[in-house]
């Protein structure tokens, strides 16, 4: 092992006075993966990056405080030299000796260079707090042969020999060593600069079977999270409600009490039924011994009632219910247990997992539902089964940073759904699907307009694609 990390430390102090000769030759590269880092990770938080090279992608991110370590001394002094605000330390991260915790670790091009990489992990779960997250870029190992090639031709800098690690094996060692994946990926097919031959196959890089062929894998995990008692938690339930009068005293009557306190938040949305007046008939009833919040719609839409309610909401985690019942709250218990169990931050009801009774569910609805599914799977990099249910939950904390950022996608979102869905996957947090059961309903009929929906959730995917795949 000292062998080894003895010609790695050589080898890179010999070339690190020519390193930005070879940035440069390769210039796309590394300017798509900067793009990538500055996408994951926001400006002004705390940053580690292992095996910093010359700093400048460290310094690109904009970090409140900024550490880079590598076991160069040669690539240390140049980073220093060029980038003196931020804290460049020769290091070995094999045995790292940091007494601090960062928001986010970033391994650009490490993990091929360490002589023991699961145990360079689980020295890394020690500068992570439960929110960080671990940020890998490698290669492809399909690239192997042409990127040895490359170098003997004198295109890239020469490189010892690296360990050649698939997605999998870098999915498997962070398991290993106690994280869960929230994301992974490929980017980046053409990765010289041609004119407009790289732009159109960069482009089709994204496409789901090209995008196997991308010279840039990557994965994006966050520290397993210590299972704590759901009681020590309150819970916001959110219950949108437009027209379904039938409904509103059964959402009550079926309530299970959740966390420490159950707070239930109606938001009735200009109802023709009465539904308001029901809602404020059942709130005195039930008031005594339930707190509950009635509010009335401003704005137009279950995406505006879904925001006015968790603005009003004081819950530590917030749940969507519909009013519909078409999920059961009864169901809510295990959207609280998979929060609070630290087995995700964002938790997606999935209602295509068990049978659907009679017409609760058309054939067009259900064939819409699963395609959706696919799409936001391949947009977000994240599995999801069913993105159109209405119930989620997810905590307070990191709702607030999705309303905080939402200005990157804007307010286009009508439903509320996908506001959360794009929102959390910008900010990586970990989703999860929750099996339920979809019933059918016992009042009234959907608000929602299906063929209307269906164009604009198209336009929201386009728009979104644009955004996280094609920018």
């Amino acid at each position: 092992m000292a062998d080894h990390k003895t010609l790695i430390r050589r080898h890179f102090d010999r070339y690190a006075a020519q390193r930005q000769r070879w940035i440069d030759r390769n210039r796309l590269y590394h300017e798509d993966l900067r793009r990538f880092f500055e996408r994951a990770v926001e400006p002004g938080k705390r940053v580690l990056e292992v095996g910093s090279g010359t700093g400048d992608l460290l310094a690109a991110l904009k970090p409140s405080h900024g550490v880079g370590i590598d076991i160069s001394h040669a690539f240390v002094e140049l980073a220093r030299a060029r980038h003196p605000e931020l804290a460049f330390l020769e290091m070995d991260v094999e045995a790292l000796d940091l007494d601090e915790t960062f928001d986010y670790v970033i391994l650009s091009g490490t993990l091929g260079y360490l002589t023991d990489i699961q145990g360079a992990l689980t020295n890394l779960r020690r500068v992570c707090h439960p929110d960080t997250r671990v940020i890998a870029v490698f290669h492809n190992d399909l690239w192997e042969p042409v990127l040895r090639f490359g170098a003997l031709i004198g295109e890239r800098m020469p490189l010892p020999d690296e360990n050649w690690l698939s997605t999998d094996d870098v999915v498997n060692l962070l398991d290993l060593t106690g994280f869960r994946v929230v994301k992974k990926g490929k980017r980046l097919l053409f990765p010289r600069e041609v004119p407009l031959i790289a732009p159109l196959l960069n482009l089709a890089g994204q496409l789901p079977l090209l995008n196997q062929l991308c010279l840039t894998g990557y994965v994006i995990a966050r520290p397993e999270s210590q299972t704590k008692p759901a009681h020590d938690f309150s819970v916001s339930v959110i219950v949108p409600a437009r027209n379904e009068r039938g409904n509103i005293e059964a959402v009550m009557q079926r309530m299970p009490r959740l966390g420490r306190e159950t707070e239930v938040v109606f938001v009735e949305g200009h109802s023709s039924d009465g539904t308001f007046e029901e809602i404020e008939r059942v709130a005195a009833e039930y008031g005594k011994h339930w707190n509950i919040k009635v509010l009335k719609q401003d704005g137009r839409g279950k995406g505006d009632a879904v925001r006015k309610g968790f603005a009003a909401a004081s819950g530590d985690m917030l749940i969507i219910l519909d009013a519909d019942l078409t999920v059961a709250p009864e169901d809510l218990p295990k959207f609280v247990d998979v929060l609070a169990g630290g087995r995700a931050e964002l938790a997606n009801g999935c209602r295509l997992v068990y049978p659907v009774p009679g017409q609760a569910m058309p054939v067009v609805n259900t064939f819409a539902n699963k395609l959706f599914g696919n799409m936001f799977s391949y947009l977000l990099g994240q599995r999801f089964k069913d993105t159109l249910c209405g119930t989620k939950a997810l905590w307070r904390r990191d709702y607030d940073k999705i309303a905080a950022a939402r200005s990157y996608f804007g307010d286009f979102d009508p439903f509320g759904d996908f506001d959360l869905l794009f929102g959390a996957s910008r900010l990586n947090l970990h989703i999860v699907d929750v099996p339920v059961r979809y019933h059918e309903r016992a009042y009234g009929r959907s608000n929602i307009q299906h063929v209307r929906a269906g164009f604009l959730l198209l336009r929201m995917c386009v728009y979104a694609a644009r955004k996280l795949k094609f920018s």
